[in-house]
């Protein structure tokens, strides 16, 4: 089939375009322009929910031993692993639904979905006998979540002319990853209130050292309910999806070329490494500086890594449009190398005196982080074709997606084996190093390859 955005497909229906040309000034200009924005803020409001659920189980797990969970350290680090196994393996199908389903069929049932997760969470938390399995069941679920980006970024690729996606992607992604800092910001406040009355079940007694009080960890699932189903009935009512089609064998064209694998452990740098960060920042913080007098509350800095990164996507994707996002690539490689080498030096604490070093270093590879997932995926449109494109833009998505599953089982590892984590933070150091090199060889020097 080709490459180009179809204008004469069969008719498929009242929700599906028939014609779409974002490279026509005079289309977008006339009709384009309005649709494509009107799509990408419905379909971001519904990724910030995908994010909130993917991201709801780093949030409650600090929190479930004070309650009365009987769960080890390393049940805790593979509680906040299975979300990331599962997004990246719920990505991997979402990669191929757009072309086949439409936007609009693909957003609004993934977007209902998260309901199951979010209900399933309300209800366990309320039992400390809940068995072992029954939460990782209900973590993976979370995992659902994690899967919808590898369908939402590649139908927001199809709406934008090539010049514009740079900063459309940005802005999706960024707000998008926004949910993992609202969720890790609003449990701590939430949890503590009766917000839905006995509607919600009774309090949990939360006890750690002296301090004995009531909370409501379910709040922390619940409060989200309402806006899933929302934002899901705004897709449904108000979107259209775009008159490209290709089945699935046709989609598997993109394997065959080395560029859909540099560009995927490009990603795996960039946003492996925010998802993977995210996701274990608290038990990070509870691990390593959680046996101090005066401990920090995880949560209290945790939500602040995603925030930074999640502006810095937001940020860095009309800068990536302006220098192109091989050069912006390279700077984000050197600043993570840098930064991995600085928590590595602050992860073996003698006094809660470093914890402010250790959580700045923290924030830098967040910092660079953010900035990496905007210029890759300035990068892809630029290396690809608009279909081809949009598939390695949800594959390289799906692999980065492991990013929690990795990074969580990665650190357990590290503390295993050599009773820290200096050791994992070394290895990733080194990981990027390599894609430091591939970047600057294939796409980024003089000369390059397929320079963008």
């Amino acid at each position: 089939m080709s490459t180009d955005i179809a204008t004469n497909v069969p008719h498929r229906g009242s929700t599906w375009l028939s014609k779409w040309l974002p490279e026509d000034p005079e289309f977008w200009e006339s009709e384009g322009k309005k649709r494509a924005w009107r799509t990408l803020w419905i379909t971001t409001a519904n990724l910030i929910m995908a994010f909130i659920i993917w991201f709801l189980v780093s949030a409650l797990v600090v929190r479930l031993p004070n309650i009365g969970f009987d769960l080890t350290t390393d049940q805790l680090f593979w509680l906040t692993a299975m979300p990331g196994l599962a997004g990246g393996t719920f990505r991997l199908i979402h990669n191929l639904l757009t072309p086949i389903y439409g936007t609009r069929n693909v957003v609004t049932l993934s977007t209902f979905s998260l309901l199951i997760p979010a209900i399933g969470w309300v209800i366990v938390v309320q039992d400390p006998t809940t068995p072992y399995w029954m939460l990782m069941t209900l973590a993976f679920l979370a995992g659902l979540g994690g899967g919808n980006f590898s369908s939402f970024m590649p139908s927001t690729s199809l709406f934008f002319p090539k010049r514009l996606q740079g900063t459309a992607l940005a802005i999706q992604a960024g707000i998008g990853n926004l949910g993992v800092s609202v969720v890790q910001f609003v449990t701590p406040w939430i949890i503590g209130l009766a917000f839905f009355g006995t509607m919600a079940g009774a309090p949990q007694v939360f006890t750690k050292g002296d301090v004995v009080k009531d909370i409501w960890l379910q709040n922390a699932a619940l409060i989200y309910v309402p806006f899933i189903a929302v934002f899901a009935l705004a897709a449904w009512i108000w979107l259209r999806s775009v008159p490209i089609r290709a089945s699935f064998k046709e989609q598997f064209d993109i394997n065959k070329n080395k560029h859909t694998w540099l560009m995927t452990s490009l990603y795996l740098m960039t946003f492996g490494s925010f998802a993977g960060f995210s996701a274990t920042f608290p038990l990070l913080i509870k691990q390593l500086y959680g046996g101090f007098e005066g401990a920090p509350d995880p949560l209290a800095y945790a939500f602040y890594g995603p925030l930074v990164g999640s502006v810095m996507r937001t940020v860095a994707g009309p800068v990536a449009d302006k220098f192109g996002g091989a050069r912006v690539t390279q700077i984000s490689a050197i600043g993570l190398i840098a930064s991995a080498l600085a928590v590595a030096y602050f992860s073996t604490p003698a006094s809660i005196d470093e914890f402010p070093y250790f959580v700045a270093s923290m924030l830098a590879i967040f910092f660079f982080t953010g900035v990496g997932n905007a210029s890759t995926f300035k990068q892809m449109p630029m290396i690809f074709p608009p279909r081809q494109a949009g598939g390695v833009i949800g594959f390289t998505a799906a692999v980065a997606a492991y990013g929690p599953f990795v990074v969580s089982v990665m650190i357990g590892q590290s503390i295993n084996l050599t009773g820290g984590v200096t050791a994992f933070f070394l290895v990733a150091a080194a990981f990027y190093v390599v894609n430091l090199i591939i970047n600057w060889w294939y796409y980024a020097r003089a000369g390059a390859e397929a320079k963008c």
